[in-house]
């Protein structure tokens, strides 16, 4: 899910999605995604808030297992994408959530580093809960695609633009998200913040293509192979192993917390 409201310093920078290529060309952000259901433990009736739901892979999983779901997410072609899974999905800015006292759990699998307010997104999410309802979400933690966003960062200063100023990514420590939910009257019953090295099929400029949109925006298209190509080298050597896969260094921060 990305900000929709790009003027939004606070927010960052908006990203466009193409729904179709994210669901051929990165399965595994659902894969991953799966144990979460675990963690959210959902039971037969219940209603359930899928925050961020991208194309709605993991919503689909929820709606079969007997809970009313409700996705949203920011971008116009991932929503589409839902509903032709047959599922209840709504464009909707995740830092603006409209709902008040009305879901069981909110559900959220790589999502929130999109959203930069992270308090705006945690204030929505614990007025959308009932008394006691739990807010269950993985996202990308410090440290997450390092490597990549350095050199992201560095291939724009190299050409006289803001390379942080395009980063549209908020990848917290647990430190700091534990506080916020704290904060905003959630009891964290579980938080963890670990590597997960992820293998990307297709190489990595596709990667950079579809989720590096802010940056890559930032120049020229006829400019943009060239700024990748610089990406790549500068990646190599950390991320492309002997075989010549390369795999992303994520770093994944993942919690249950409860609405107290």
């Amino acid at each position: 899910m990305s900000p929709a409201d790009p003027d939004r310093p606070d927010r960052g920078p908006a990203q466009a999605w193409d729904a179709e290529r994210y669901a051929r060309e990165f399965r595994f952000v659902a894969e991953y995604g799966r144990s979460l259901i675990g963690l959210l433990d959902p039971r037969p009736g219940e209603r359930i808030l899928d925050l961020g739901c991208g194309d709605g892979a993991l919503t689909a999983e929820l709606a079969a297992a007997g809970v009313a779901v409700v996705a949203v997410d920011a971008d116009p072609s991932m929503v589409a994408m839902a509903r032709a899974r047959g599922l209840d999905a709504f464009v909707v800015n995740g830092h603006e959530l409209p709902y008040e006292a009305e879901f069981d759990a909110v559900f959220s699998n790589a999502a929130l580093h999109w959203m930069r307010d992270a308090d705006a997104v945690i204030a929505g999410v614990a007025r959308a809960l009932r008394p006691g309802g739990r807010f269950v979400a993985e996202l990308g933690g410090a440290g997450n695609v390092e490597t990549t966003r350095r050199a992201l960062i560095a291939a724009l200063d190299r050409r006289g633009l803001d390379g942080a100023g395009a980063d549209p990514w908020f990848f917290p420590t647990p430190e700091d998200y534990r506080l916020r939910l704290e904060r905003a009257g959630f009891r964290v019953e579980a938080m963890s913040h670990f590597p997960r090295p992820s293998h990307l099929e297709h190489g990595l400029r596709p990667w950079l293509e579809t989720f590096g949109g802010p940056f890559l925006a930032r120049v020229p298209e006829p400019e943009r192979a060239a700024l990748m190509a610089e990406v790549e080298e500068a990646c190599a050597p950390v991320l492309r192993r002997a075989d010549g896969s390369w795999w992303a260094d994520y770093v994944r921060l993942r919690f249950r917390a409860v609405a107290t």
